[in-house]
């Protein structure tokens, strides 16, 4: 049976298109609409490949959300948010966004897909469409070296700049920074509301939490904040509902963000959209124990890969309370908002994945190599180590 194909004169069409279409606004009735089938596995929706899996999936997404919502959990995992951020991304461009279409992929083996997700099982799937990947957890080199011979993977992103130097230097080319963009609608400013809180205290950090950052980084935060008479909040990872994260941040009047690293970090982002400046633990180590066995020479991570002076103040523990006063007397200077649309928009988001995803209409194009994809302030942040 002839498969369809695209030729190498319409993809030269195809990209030409592109290039001029990001000279104007996208809108729906814009000419220039890409098909752009996107491929999910994880927690929250499976990618089931018999008839009906896409409605049965859906149906168990549901079911998984309201249950969890009940229980008090966290009712979607990061990785599914960042996904359903990346479709909306490029509805907003105007693109046709399906998902989990088997169908459709394997009658058009040429047409570019979307991976998402955790990758080993949709290797098993066996589609041989040129991909791009992310957002997801990209495997270890040895496992993705595997999954390659399954797929053909033409880009591999990771969510910042930073990870990508976990892997060995002459497989860097292979990786692309793609972030996701940040709903600026559904966290719209919030600086005008009433505030209750002085400071959001959100801690994410997750290792020796009991022991040496309690001592040295997490208590000594509250006793700056109680002793300055400010009121605040503590908020644990993976112990709220999104509905509570959002009223407290409407209700604050500044983040403090304590994580060790992070390869995007839609939490900060979404405050910094509300317009919430961010005091920013940013100690510039690598803690995970599974990424520094894969880390080759100095990697300096970050805990918020996208910032700048926009946005809040970093501190380290060595100067905690000296960076706690200087960002508290510029609060009112801050604009976190701003950045988020320049730079961390929807919009943005979907215009970073097409940059990638359109020249995979030519089967032949090479993966892009690492540049002019993420802010300038993210890549000096990022270059000399990095989530």
């Amino acid at each position: 049976m002839h498969k369809p194909s695209t030729s190498p004169a319409t993809a030269v069409r195809l990209i030409a298109l592109y290039s001029r279409s990001k000279r104007r606004t996208l809108h729906r009735e814009d000419p220039f609409i890409v098909k752009i089938p996107l491929f999910f596995d994880g927690y929250d929706l499976r990618a089931y490949d018999f008839p009906g899996g896409q409605n049965l999936s859906q149906l168990r997404e549901r079911l998984r959300y309201g249950y969890r919502l009940m229980k008090g959990a966290q009712p979607r995992t990061g990785f599914y948010v960042a996904f359903k951020n990346l479709a909306k991304s490029l509805q907003i461009l105007g693109h046709d966004v399906v998902i989990n279409d088997f169908g459709f992929a394997r009658r058009h083996t040429d047409h570019p897909i979307g991976l998402s997700g955790y990758l080993p099982p949709l290797a098993r799937f066996g589609l041989q469409n040129p991909a791009i990947y992310g957002p997801g957890r990209v495997p270890d080199p040895t496992e993705l070296a595997a999954i390659r011979s399954q797929l053909d993977l033409k880009v591999v992103t990771y969510p910042s700049t930073w990870p990508i130097q976990l892997n060995p230097i002459e497989t860097r080319a292979q990786f692309a920074p793609m972030f996701v963009g940040i709903d600026t609608d559904a966290w719209p400013d919030m600086s005008g509301t009433p505030k209750s809180i002085d400071v959001l205290f959100y801690n994410k950090v997750r290792w020796h939490r009991k022991t040496a950052r309690e001592t040295d980084l997490i208590q000594p935060l509250r006793d700056i904040l109680s002793a300055r008479g400010l009121s605040w909040r503590e908020l644990d990872y993976g112990h709220h509902t999104p509905a509570q994260y959002r009223d407290l941040v409407s209700r604050s009047r500044a983040l403090l963000f304590c994580t060790e690293h992070e390869t995007q970090g839609l939490a900060y982002q979404e405050a910094m959209s509300a317009n919430l400046p961010v005091f920013a633990w940013d100690q510039g180590e690598l803690v995970d124990p599974s990424q520094r066995a894969l880390a080759q020479g100095n990697v300096r991570p970050s805990a918020v890969p996208y910032f700048d002076e926009r946005c809040g103040l970093r501190f380290q523990i060595e100067n905690i309370e000296e960076q706690f006063d200087r960002f508290w007397t510029a609060l009112p200077n801050y604009r976190p908002r701003d950045y988020v649309l320049d730079t961390l928009s929807l919009r943005r988001g979907g215009e970073r994945f097409m940059s990638l995803y359109t020249p995979l209409f030519d089967r032949g194009a090479p993966a892009p190599e690492l540049h002019g994809s993420t802010p300038a302030e993210a890549r000096s942040a990022t270059t000399s180590a990095g989530v």
